[in-house]
């Protein structure tokens, strides 16, 4: 080695010593440790780093940090160059220079300054920030209106409830790691794993929370494959301190999401960072997820939301009257919590219909008036359960019996109209994925998951499915008119 390549080691060992004690131990490792030294030409030090992406990340979080230190060492003309590595993975030829300024001016700070990299088209932004610890800043995705305030608590919920605000009370040391939240559709879990996210949010702001449907997050890992940027993928989930994703059950046969899945997982739990997850069944009854993952699910807390009781029906149609400022008498609101059972969507949908009802007929909110609604909104929902009635539609619509969509045939015709099928029968419908299952021959609950999950991976690509599905949930609304 010569003297060149020990000074430019040297100077980067100590620059490295500074930016340790500055960002936290994860962020070290994950942005710092994979860049490596190539070269100290008086006071420009070039670094090769992995990607691109990997460049644009540290100059839009750590060129501040990098600039101090540096200066620190070589000057205050000290200048700094990236070089990138390609696809290919052989040294390129995008070396970007980055001049470090001294300081920034007040007019900096308000507009901060554009640093031009040689043979880019486009600038790449570079922001003034104080030295020192700097989260991500990435939108958490969580609805606002989904708090504890806003969720109504009963015996049906009450544990899951509890383990929620522990959650926020202790998301440091939290030690029941991951919580899993499982129930029937309607039931409150997507309210109550956005209403933990929005505690957290709000107790502990520089937490990085991120909320994600499951679906969304296998996307990403299938775009992130096809572009080559699995890496920084993997990377980006690293850095969330308390990850919430909703429905994990859509995993099912997912394989390479799934692996890819159980390192982020690992990496998280070790990291002491909090995990929420949501499924419509407890873990041991999970059909295509692989054992070491459900062995992780089990190893946390796994609470269940159950059917609303009477008592908390009623609250639950009190406190919607209330966000819609109106008053309905105790006699008309335990009418509806008695007749509309079986989930918190439908018990609000009722009341909806019922205040739209009264406002655009000028009618008042009476028994008869609440028994006309329930009773429509019942024999609605009679027809939204039919899977019966979803088989007819789509083998009317394919030109194929009934019967083909439960037999175990494998033709592609028959295949896809059972798909769609079952697709239909989720959205429409509240039973579990089991109980559809059984309607198709006895399927299982992971059959269920991969029909939809494949109606929607073509409905994303494939415009003459995308048409045939959309035509047939036409078909389907029109049915129940």
């Amino acid at each position: 080695m010569t003297k060149a390549q020990v000074a430019c080691m040297d100077v980067w060992r100590k620059c490295l010593e500074i930016i340790r004690d500055n960002i936290p131990p994860q962020s070290y490792k994950t942005w710092f440790e994979p860049i490596v030294p190539l070269k100290l030409d008086h006071n420009v030090l070039t670094i090769q780093v992995p990607s691109q992406f990997f460049y644009e990340w540290i100059e839009e979080n750590y060129v501040n940090l990098l600039r101090n230190t540096l200066r620190h060492f070589l000057g205050s003309e000290a200048k700094l160059e990236y070089s990138i590595i390609i696809e290919n993975g052989k040294d390129g030829n995008n070396n970007y220079a980055v001049n470090l300024p001294t300081a920034p001016s007040e007019k900096d700070k308000k507009n901060p300054p554009v640093n031009y990299p040689l043979n880019a088209d486009k600038p790449i932004p570079s922001h003034w920030v104080m030295p020192g610890l700097k989260k991500i800043n990435i939108d958490p995705c969580l609805n606002p209106l989904y708090t504890f305030d806003t969720f109504v608590e009963g015996d049906c919920n009450r544990l899951a409830r509890n383990a929620g605000l522990d959650v926020a009370d202790r998301v440091d040391n939290y030690s029941f790691n991951p919580l899993y939240i499982y129930g029937g559709f309607g039931q409150g879990k997507t309210h109550l794993a956005n209403a933990i996210g929005n505690e957290v949010k709000k107790r502990h702001p520089n937490k990085v929370i991120l909320y994600i449907q499951c679906e969304k997050f296998i996307n990403q890992f299938t775009d992130s494959i096809k572009s080559g940027s699995s890496t920084e993928f993997v990377n980006f989930y690293q850095l969330i301190d308390v990850l919430i994703i909703d429905d994990i059950h859509f995993l099912a046969n997912k394989n390479k999401t799934m692996e890819t899945f159980f390192h982020v997982f690992n990496h998280l739990h070790q990291s002491k960072k909090v995990m929420i997850f949501t499924a419509d069944v407890h873990p041991s009854e999970l059909k295509g997820v692989e054992d070491r993952l459900i062995n992780r699910f089990k190893s946390g807390l796994q609470v269940e939301l159950q059917e609303p009781d009477l008592q908390t029906r009623v609250n639950i149609l009190k406190r919607k009257m209330y966000s819609e400022g109106i008053r309905i008498s105790e006699s008309v609101t335990e009418y509806i919590a008695e007749h509309i059972t079986t989930n918190v969507r439908e018990l609000e949908g009722a009341m909806i219909s019922l205040i739209a009802q009264s406002s655009l007929n000028r009618k008042e909110i009476d028994i008869d008036l609440a028994a006309s609604i329930v009773k429509t909104f019942v024999k609605n929902a009679n027809r939204e359960i039919s899977i019966d009635y979803i088989q007819k539609v789509v083998s009317e619509y394919f030109e194929i019996p009934v019967e083909k969509l439960k037999e175990k045939t494998r033709k592609r015709e028959v295949v896809q109209a059972r798909q769609i099928s079952m697709f239909f029968a989720k959205r429409y419908t509240n039973l579990s994925l089991k109980a559809i299952g059984q309607h198709f021959g006895g399927r299982d609950h992971s059959t269920v998951i991969h029909a939809i999950t494949t109606v929607q991976d073509l409905m994303s690509y494939d415009r003459q499915i995308k048409n045939q599905v959309e035509e047939i949930q036409r078909k389907i609304q029109a049915g129940k008119n």
